[in-house]
């Protein structure tokens, strides 16, 4: 049986990594996956397909789970004030069923 959850998806600058790290870790999120990326949009075209030694050129893509929307809502807000203005970003949740995931489901699983 799967366990309903938000997932909440960030993608923006490389440069924000750790601060945005921060801000997931502050809310009480208890995880999430973080993967160069790269891509068009408003503010040019980005791409990881090619070695960089500055972290000025790359993107980052975040996926967190959260049991409630609420605390979704809660980090996207706070990375879009603090971030998007200054810097390339977009924030968006889906509906997710989570199949396996211990920390997530718990010991007896999903």
């Amino acid at each position: 049986m799967a366990k309903r959850a938000n997932k909440l998806v960030i993608v923006t600058e490389k440069v924000l990594l750790k601060k945005v790290a921060k801000i997931i870790d502050e809310a009480g999120a208890t995880g999430y996956t973080v993967v160069d990326t790269g891509g068009k949009g408003s503010r040019n075209v980005r791409s990881t397909g090619k070695p960089n030694t500055a972290d000025t050129d790359a993107n980052v893509k975040f996926e967190i789970l959260t049991e409630n929307r609420e605390m979704a809502e809660t980090i996207a807000d706070k990375v879009a004030m603090k971030y998007f203005t200054d810097f390339a970003g977009i924030a968006y949740i889906c509906e997710a069923e989570v199949l396996y995931g211990r920390s997530f489901c718990g010991p007896e699983g999903c």
